[in-house]
């Protein structure tokens, strides 16, 4: 057995790809084990590359979870397309995510059409297959590596942590070596700034569920430090209609609370700190098609 001491460093990214709802923020806060990544039932809700920096062994394992890759219509849906492939293209190693459940939809299919051709090393991961029949899983594979060859398979369930140590041990296996590219007790290259905000925009997600649509966003305004070692945390929500707003803020306030309540426990949790969360909430119609707006996501326009 090589000893850990003397053994070279690895170091490499993996970028996790997949169309919407397959799983790929929970395998990554499953496998970094905090929450860096915002989950939610809807599509689309990861939107930009967020990086989790995993330590295990000698290697640093660098996961970057990619926005969902569907039929882009807006501008802000094309640079979340475009953040997908290009966290892939910058990428050692890309893992493919498939829903087992759903099998190979029409926006799966279409990612397999975009690989077909790649000369890249893709490892197929099959989530939720708590939820399937066994004997299912065995032909899905043979259709996605008949069009795709996939060096590694694995079967995990992102929910339940079914398979996801098998696959945390190939991968620190496969990075190459090399020195680790970040301390190794960071967790994300993520500034604080936006992961608060990206907390606070996944309660919108979780309590208006359909009531309002992914036309929402948040931005920190200010992230200040005080003196007692809490942090003060004013953010910006903005929507493009009148309407949204109104169901936001609720009767007396009660459902802006309400968010704010649940996002400063999870921030507090984060930030193993007192945080104080102020919130507004702001009308601005078509946010999404400019520029500033896409840019400030972290976004390239």
């Amino acid at each position: 057995m090589t000893d850990q001491r003397t053994a070279p460093t690895r170091c490499g990214f993996v970028a996790i790809i997949g169309a919407p709802n397959a799983g790929k923020s929970t395998l990554l806060n499953r496998i970094a084990g905090a929450k860096l990544s915002i989950v939610s039932p809807k599509a689309q809700t990861t939107r930009f590359r967020i990086m989790g920096i995993l330590m295990h062994g000698v290697a640093q394992i660098l996961l970057v979870d990619t926005p969902g890759i569907f039929q882009p219509r807006r501008r802000l849906d094309r640079a979340m397309v475009n953040a997908a492939w290009t966290g892939m293209q910058d990428a050692d190693l890309t893992v493919l995510m498939v829903d087992a459940k759903a099998g190979i939809s029409d926006l799966t299919d279409g990612i397999l059409k975009r690989l077909e051709n790649s000369e890249r090393e893709v490892w197929l991961v099959l989530n939720k297959v708590d939820l399937v029949e066994p004997q299912r899983l065995l032909p899905l594979i043979a259709e996605i590596n008949a069009r795709v060859k996939c060096v590694e398979t694995f079967m995990v369930s992102a929910v339940t942590g079914e398979g996801v140590a098998e696959l945390r041990d190939a991968l620190a296996a496969a990075v190459p070596e090399g020195p680790h590219l970040y301390p190794d007790e960071e967790l994300t290259d993520l500034p604080d700034r936006l992961l608060a905000a990206e907390i606070v925009r996944e309660q919108i997600l979780l309590q208006t569920h359909q009531e309002v649509p992914h036309e929402t966003t948040v931005e920190t305004e200010s992230f200040k430090e005080r003196r007692d070692g809490s942090v003060r945390i004013d953010a910006n929500i903005t929507v493009s209609r009148s309407g949204h707003k109104a169901i936001l803020i609720g009767a007396g306030g009660a459902r802006i609370k309400e968010i704010g309540a649940r996002a400063r426990l999870e921030l507090t949790k984060l930030f193993d700190r007192k945080v104080h969360l102020f919130l507004t909430v702001k009308e601005r119609a078509g946010w999404d098609e400019k520029t500033q707006h896409i840019r400030a996501l972290g976004l390239d326009d």
